[in-house]
């Protein structure tokens, strides 16, 4: 097994991972009769495909000797009605590009498309994801 739910009242379910022990809290979200205090369950999908996305590209970084920094991501879910489901995901990857070469680039590129987190979800759901490479701002 991979984790144990218990429902909590009030919308809000803790999710505990039970290999590790860590427990994640979700919540309705406001727009759906709940507080938003914690991440929806679509939140979670959303965030789960996005995490994906950099733990692939991670692996490859790995596989071919050089490491995933400087990336970090942002992730907007998109709901739809009739019935009510995500119908859109837009994952934004940021990168330092003095980081990588050009080989590297296209290797991170290729290993994003290879998300089994992305392969999973029903092709209605509309993935758009965008590696940025740019310059490092100076801080």
């Amino acid at each position: 097994m991979t984790s144990e739910i218990i429902y909590l009242g009030n919308l809000r379910t803790k999710a505990t991972h039970l290999r590790s022990g860590n427990s994640i809290f979700t919540d309705a979200p406001v727009d759906n009769q709940g507080k938003g205090e914690n991440f929806s369950p679509t939140d979670l999908l959303a965030t789960a495909l996005a995490s994906c996305y950099l733990t692939i590209m991670g692996i490859a970084a790995q596989n071919h000797g050089f490491e995933l920094e400087e990336c970090n991501t942002t992730v907007q879910k998109i709901m739809i009605e009739n019935p009510r489901r995500v119908g859109e995901v837009i994952i934004n990857i940021y990168l330092t590009e003095s980081l990588y070469t050009p080989k590297q680039k296209a290797i991170l590129e290729v290993a994003a498309k290879s998300c089994p987190v992305g392969r999973s979800l029903h092709p209605d759901l509309q993935q758009k994801v965008q590696l940025h490479f740019s310059q490092k701002e100076k801080g």
